[in-house]
């Protein structure tokens, strides 16, 4: 079996996340998920990148998240 390498990487503020779950709805690789063991500063649990090595970093969960706190960088 091939090992896949990320293509890209995602940062979230969870900080400042509001926890709607709508980057976790657009993620074609399943790579975020809600973090229901951590409540944020603001009282949500915050989206986490559950599964980073997944990443084809094709920007969906920072054009969806209406708080703008996702940031997507892209491997060359």
């Amino acid at each position: 079996m091939t090992e896949t390498k990320a293509l890209g990487r995602v940062e979230i503020k969870q900080d400042i996340c509001k926890g709607c779950g709508l980057c976790v709805s657009v993620c074609p690789k399943n790579v975020l998920e809600l973090d229901m063991d951590k409540i944020n500063a603001k009282g949500y649990s915050p989206s986490t990148a559950a599964r980073p090595e997944d990443c084809i970093a094709c920007g969906n969960c920072a054009i969806t998240c209406p708080d703008s706190v996702i940031s997507v960088y892209k491997f060359i």
